[in-house]
């Protein structure tokens, strides 16, 4: 199996590698918002873990099992990925290379500068970032940490299950559903393989922006399909062109089914997330709530997990959610 290794067990192992080096996020409820869908939402927010997203685990994760002789790493991200390689890496002695688009948000591209990460910028529409940095790991001789389609990175990210799991024990919660934001589907392949091990009868749904729904056609075919990638969306951290090879495996065991919003539904969410839970949202952080609040599933009288997945958000874009409609 494809995913041998990504077991319960072994993201609590993770988790125990990474305790105190993490953020334990909350889970927030408004009465408000539970009130307005009918439903008991339970939100996860991961904008609130170190770097402002949920790719820390993963990378931490990843980087802590490294051989204390690899000092040089290499990543690709449009941001988040971007950020959290690059600061596990500062964080245990190693320098960070980091690929990233041009235009990735201001935002991102800071968060990675301060974290002491060498940038290099590509063009998304002419270049190919994993030859970019195949080539720069080669050259310099450094370790490749993937954004998602890698085992320690999947187990890493699957720790923000093990602490749902608790803490809706801690609250006496059994959720019905859970949404989690999905573009290569890390972290809903980690996330899922430690939630459906306590919470069996939980149906469990991939969130992705309108025409960049990879994870839900390829769902639907039982097989892998590619996005055209001749579209835009301000959900920029879930891009990716297709499902990686082993989330695809964990995921199709995994998931109910893929949903899938808009930008305007996602600013709409970012707007909610502000207003009554009084966090920040980066529009791929929020389109797992975009998918509640639409209720693109019946989530009527049911408890809802959702993974509010990271905040990293320029100024223009946030000010743009403020303007959006109340729920």
């Amino acid at each position: 199996m494809v995913n041998s290794n990504v077991t319960f067990n072994s993201i609590l192992e993770a988790s125990k590698r990474l305790e105190g080096k993490i953020v334990r996020t909350p889970i927030l409820q408004s009465k408000y918002i539970n009130e307005k869908l009918d439903s008991n939402i339970f939100l996860k927010a991961e904008n609130l873990q170190t770097i402002g997203a949920f790719k820390f685990r993963g990378a931490m994760n990843s980087i802590l099992q490294l051989p204390p002789d690899i000092k040089k790493v290499v990543a690709w991200s449009s941001g988040n990925h971007a950020q959290a390689v690059a600061a596990a890496s500062k964080i245990t002695g190693r320098q960070a290379t980091i690929v990233m688009p041009e235009d990735s948000p201001k935002a991102k591209l800071n968060g990675t500068a301060f974290w002491g990460a060498t940038i290099i910028k590509y063009d998304r529409n002419k270049e190919n970032r994993e030859e970019i940095g195949k080539k720069i790991a080669k050259d310099i001789n450094a370790k490749i940490i993937p954004p998602f389609d890698d085992e320690k990175v999947i187990i890493g990210q699957g720790t923000a299950g093990i602490e749902c799991i608790e803490q809706l024990n801690e609250i006496k919660v059994t959720p019905d559903v859970v949404l989690c934001c999905c573009g290569g589907g890390g972290l809903i392949a980690g996330i899922s393989t430690a939630i459906k091990e306590k919470f069996q009868n939980a149906k469990i749904y991939s969130v992705e922006p309108e025409n960049f729904d990879d994870t839900k056609k390829s769902l639907k075919e039982n097989s892998i399909v590619p996005n055209s990638m001749k579209h835009n969306s301000i959900c920029d951290a879930l891009l990716a062109n297709k499902p990686g090879k082993i989330t695809f495996e964990i995921n199709k065991l995994n998931l109910t089914s893929g949903l899938s919003v808009s930008d305007k539904e996602a600013l709409i969410a970012m707007k909610t997330a502000f207003k009554y839970l009084k966090i920040v949202l980066e529009p791929g952080g929020a389109v797992a709530l975009a998918a509640a609040i639409f209720k693109k599933i019946d989530i009527i009288d049911k408890n809802v997990l959702v993974i509010a997945s990271g905040g990293n958000v320029d100024k223009d874009i946030f000010e743009n959610c403020l303007s959006q409609r109340e729920i």
